[in-house]
């Protein structure tokens, strides 16, 4: 959300539980699921790719951080959840191994990436 706090709301019939999962003080642009479910992906908007592992409740952790162009957009590549793809606005798309966050590929389009 705006404020860069991670909410799990847990609804039962008309009663519903809000616990805070993690708090990473930037706002999050979006955020998207691995294919298995067990690893989220948030992006902010400075630019920084954190995950969030759902089951194991602890922190975010970050995972990529940009200086010279934020990332636009983040998702896993399919099959499994080893690894991420990205693109930043200066059109910059780059492959990341999610266990550590080392960058495997990267490719220049050179054109601006808009949404």
């Amino acid at each position: 959300a705006q404020e860069g706090i991670l909410l799990f709301y847990h609804i039962k019939g008309l009663q519903y539980e809000l616990k805070i999962c993690t708090d990473i003080l930037q706002p999050i642009s979006s955020l998207i699921f691995s294919p298995d479910y067990t690893v989220l992906l948030l992006v902010t908007d400075q630019g920084t790719v954190y995950t969030y592992k759902p089951v194991h409740s602890g922190e975010a952790v970050k995972l990529l951080d940009t200086c010279s162009s934020c990332f636009l957009a983040a998702d896993f590549l399919t099959p499994g959840n080893k690894y991420c793809v990205s693109v930043t606005i200066s059109g910059e798309v780059q492959v990341w191994f999610l266990e550590d966050g080392t960058c495997l590929s990267k490719l220049n389009l050179d054109i601006e990436v808009h949404v």
